[in-house]
Formats: structure tokens, C-alpha cells, sequence
């Protein structure tokens, strides 16, 4: 995996030349990059058997730039004919005896391989194409940072492909035992807008490792990157089938998926309130399920920090993204002796988060990703001005056209506020105070949530401690959104069930098959 040194900052102009290193051989590569604000829009078909196709319908709808809120361009609309046809496609691909199924392991891992390979080929392209229909920014945190992790994820589980083995068991009696893990079969996946191209990798990836066949559902915001990457599968050699991308509505589209008997698992990432009714629906066929879910996730900071590092990582953490991230680190909980100057330092970090046009390469923060959300947003930031919570940055739009939000800063918030339980999915941060490890690890179990978590502290005994109390998928410790392809993500409580990456990941699509062989004995 190629990971950028540094991090373009001239502005005003393309991005030119970033050196990468490989984190396997520390080899060197120079790339050059070059946004391009208006990337040609290759497919806007749905992609059923490795075909672009019209809707059934014929219904399409239009993907908008959160940046100007204007029309890209129209999508092909599917709905529950499509996704019929959709899965027909992804069964026949899974037929014992198909291509597919008789490939080797190891070719499966060199298509995943081609893949990578591919992304990382096109990425100027892609994270072009992601920044206009998503609005995060074009530099290293944004589009350009997600594409290269995108190529990560699939070299990652390109290996695991041939490495999925089952067990020999000592059972007892004149048995030989031994296990299989076999794929679950068809896979109906679900992805949101906030990282359209990301959600799709961390889903087909490992599907694919293990030898399932998938049928995606991208979020009707965002459906772009998720058609170029089918033909990037399609370009890889993919057999037809193995990969299908839908783009349309939840209640049309989503629901079809959800509730069809052909599908044998669901994997959804989004809201707590749809992951409830995805979960209902494949509860009909008793289908498996991995939900990834909201966060409302705490940052707890000991007075024994770099005041000036620990407020530049916590303010990237909730803002990342625009805060349209279900990891975002929204409640910081700081030691009351360092508490002021803690405030001070963010309110001043974040009125230095340059905002606007996301293909500059000094923006940081782009554009909401649409209407709807900015107000929400706007709205959540009204309920703790009135509650009482200073606002002491941002706290209003930024600009007239597109769906800005300046970034937001809270200080004085307490645990019963609108802003302290909700999850916002915005750049607005909440700062409490606290005095003890007892005191803030149960104020930030306090929560229907459980997604992640960090400490700041030199303590290492501190670290620990709180590592073990935290009600978090996962806990990091002196950092934030350090997020791997080898390690797991997911959630406790109402942030979901089931892990995402890594080993843990390929566990959602793995059956474990029993086999037990009577063992002849010899005639006494």
C-alpha cells in the first residue's frame, strides 16, 4: 500500500507532485496530480452481469454538486425489478459448477490485486469524480487520501483469498472431523453517502475474498465512484455476476434488497434508524446481518498532554470529513485544569479551517452534502445556543450557494443538551469538562452509543484503564481515526453489530460448515 509524504498545501493552483512510499519495500514513487473540476462522466447505467443497463422503469434522477447545488448529471433509477434482476444475475454467478465458483482461490486474490491496481491507475480521475459528487475535499484528507485506501483494502484482502481455512477437530468416538468456510452466497450491500467510494471497498472487498457475489445499493447522493469502480471490476476480469451496483432510493431499492429471499446476508452502514429496519426485514428470511451504525463518539483528554498537538488531532477528528463521519469524535471531554486553554486553542484552530471550494488545495472543509443536511445541522447548532452551551467559533453557514457550514466550536456544553446526545454529522464540536477517570468514563458510556473512542495521556496506566472501560468498538489511544485495513471497525450498543476490515471482516461472510467422517474399524 502507497502512503503520501506530506501534504499539498500551495494554493491556488493543481496539486502538481506528492512522493509516496510503499509500506512494504519503502520503495519511492512520484506521482503527479492534477484535480479536475468538471471529470467526464463515464456511466450513469445501473450495473447488473457486468453490463451497464437502462432501469426496468426507465426512471432516472439527478445527482447534484454539494458544492454549487447544482445537477451533474441523471442516473438510471432502480427499483425492485432491478434488484430482481440484479440478484438473479448474482445467484446464476454463484451456481456450484459456474466459473466462479470453480476459480481458484489464489485468482480470486490477483483480481482483487488488478483491482487495487486499477485504483490506483485512475486515482486522479476517481477522486475527482468523488469530489464533485460528494464535496469533501480533493487533498490527501479527503478524495485523494480515500482512493489510495480504496487500493489498500483491495490488496489487503487479495491476500487473505487463498488463506481462509478451516479446522481439524480430535472429536471424540471413531470420528474424523473437519471444517469448512464456505461463502455465504449472495450478498446484498448498502452503503451511505458520506464515503461513497470507501463503504463500497470495505464491503465487496472482502465479500469477494471469501467467494461470495454482491449486490450494492450506493446512496442516491452519491453514486458515481461506486459505477466507475463496477467497471474497474468488470476491466479486472471479474466473471459476470460476481459484482452488481445499483444506484436509487432506500425505500425502493434498499427495501427490494433487504427484503428478497435470494439474498442470503444484508451488510448496511448508515443510520441507527434504518439499520433497525433493515434489521426487521431480514429478520423474515432470517438472513445475516452486519449493521454499522451512528456514533456519538468521546475524546477524553488528561491535563499531562501537548495542548497544542491534542487540539489539532481532536478538532481533526470531529471535522473530519465535514463531521460526516459516524466516528467522529464529537464529545471532548477535557481535564478541568487545562480546560480554558483548551477552548481558547480550538476556538482559534478552528477559525483557521479554511472552508469553500473543495478542489483548492488549502480547503479543508468542503460543502454538507446537500440541503437537507446543512439545516439539520444548522438547527442542532441553534438547540445548544439556546440550552445554554457557548458557541465559540463558526455556529452559521458559510457562503450563499452550496451547503457550507462554518466549523463550529461549543464550550460550557453539558450532558443533557441536544448537542451532547445527538448525532450531528456536522463540523461542530462539544467541549465538557471533568475532573476524574471514574467521573468521565461514566459520562462517556452514557450513550446509545458505541462506536469509538480515544485518550489522550502520557499515563500509560491511565490509557489502559480507560481502554478497558470504554463501551467502543475501538479505542485509540493518544490519536484519532487511526483506521487500518488490517484492524477491525465496528460497533457496540446501537452502532451496530458485526466488524468491518481486517480478519474479523472476512467473519460476516463465512459460513462454518461441520463435515464428520465415520472412521472404519477393524474387525476384532
Amino acid at each position: 500500500m502507497w502512503q503520501p509524504e506530506g501534504h499539498p498545501t500551495t494554493p491556488n493552483q493543481v496539486f502538481s507532485r506528492i512522493n509516496f512510499t510503499h509500506c512494504s519495500n519503502n520503495q519511492k514513487l512520484t506521482m503527479d496530480f492534477k484535480p479536475q473540476r468538471e471529470p467526464e462522466i463515464k456511466y450513469t447505467k445501473l450495473f447488473i452481469n457486468n453490463e451497464f443497463v437502462n432501469s426496468v422503469s426507465g426512471k432516472t434522477f439527478p445527482t447534484i454538486n454539494p458544492a454549487t447545488g447544482e445537477k451533474i448529471c441523471d442516473v438510471q433509477e432502480a427499483d425492485k425489478a432491478d434488484v430482481d434482476k440484479a440478484v438473479a444475475a448474482a445467484k446464476k454467478a454463484f451456481e456450484l459448477g459456474s466459473p466462479y465458483r470453480t476459480m481458484n482461490a489464489s485468482q480470486r486474490g490477483r483480481l482483487l490485486a488488478k483491482v487495487a491496481d486499477l485504483l490506483e491507475r485512475d486515482i486522479n480521475y476517481i477522486a475527482s469524480l468523488e469530489t464533485i459528487d460528494n464535496g469533501k475535499a480533493f487533498a490527501l484528507s479527503g478524495s485523494l487520501g480515500d482512493t489510495f485506501f480504496c487500493a489498500g483494502v483491495f490488496r489487503y484482502y487479495a491476500g487473505w483469498a487463498d488463506k481462509i481455512q478451516g479446522k481439524t477437530i480430535p472429536v471424540d468416538g471413531s470420528y474424523f472431523a473437519f471444517t469448512r468456510h464456505e461463502p455465504v452466497g449472495v450478498c446484498g450491500q448498502i452503503i451511505p453517502w458520506n464515503y461513497p467510494l470507501l463503504m463500497a471497498t470495505w464491503k465487496i472487498a472482502p465479500a469477494i475474498a471469501a467467494g461470495n457475489v454482491v449486490v450494492m445499493k450506493t446512496a442516491e447522493q452519491t453514486p458515481l465512484t461506486a459505477l466507475y469502480l463496477a467497471a474497474l471490476t468488470k476491466e479486472a476480469g471479474f466473471p459476470p455476476g460476481v459484482v452488481n451496483i445499483l444506484s436509487g432510493f432506500g425505500s425502493t431499492a434498499g427495501a427490494a434488497l433487504s427484503n428478497h429471499p435470494d439474498v442470503n446476508k444484508v451488510a448496511f452502514t448508515g443510520s441507527t434508524e434504518i439499520g433497525k429496519i433493515i434489521m426487521a426485514a431480514a429478520s423474515n428470511d432470517i438472513k445475516r446481518v452486519t449493521l454499522e451504525l451512528g456514533g456519538k463518539s468521546p475524546v477524553v483528554v488528561f491535563d499531562d498532554v501537548d495542548v497544542d498537538s491534542v487540539v489539532e488531532q481532536a478538532q481533526e477528528g470531529c471535522m473530519t470529513n465535514m463531521g460526516q463521519c459516524c466516528a467522529a469524535g464529537t464529545r471532548t471531554y477535557v481535564h478541568e485544569n487545562i480546560y480554558d486553554e483548551f477552548v481558547a486553542k480550538s476556538r482559534e484552530r478552528a477559525a483557521k479551517r479554511i472552508v469553500g471550494d473543495p478542489f483548492e488545495s488549502t480547503t479543508i472543509n468542503g460543502p454538507q452534502i446537500d440541503e437537507g443536511q446543512m439545516n439539520k445541522i444548522l438547527d442542532l447548532i441553534e438547540s445548544g445556543k439556546k440550552e445554554g452551551a457557548k458557541c465559540e467559533a463558526g455556529g452559521e453557514r458559510h457562503g450563499e450557494k452550496g451547503y457550507f457550514i462554518k466549523p463550529t466550536v461549543f464550550s460550557d456544553v453539558q450532558d443533557n443538551m441536544r448537542i451532547a446526545k445527538e448525532e450531528i454529522f456536522g463540523p461542530v464540536q462539544q467541549i465538557f469538562k471533568f475532573k476524574t477517570m471514574e467521573e468521565v468514563l461514566e459520562r462517556a458510556n452514557d450513550s446509545n452509543y458505541g462506536l469509538a473512542a480515544a485518550v489522550f495521556t502520557k499515563d500509560i496506566d491511565r490509557a489502559l484503564m480507560f481502554s478497558q472501560g470504554i463501551n467502543a468498538g475501538t479505542c485509540w489511544v493518544n490519536c484519532y481515526l487511526g483506521i487500518t485495513a488490517q484492524g477491525p471497525f465496528g460497533g457496540f450498543k446501537m452502532s451496530g453489530l458485526g466488524r468491518e476490515l481486517g480478519e474479523y471482516g472476512l467473519q460476516n461472510y463465512i459460513e462454518v460448515k461441520n463435515v464428520v467422517v465415520k472412521i472404519p474399524q477393524k474387525n476384532s
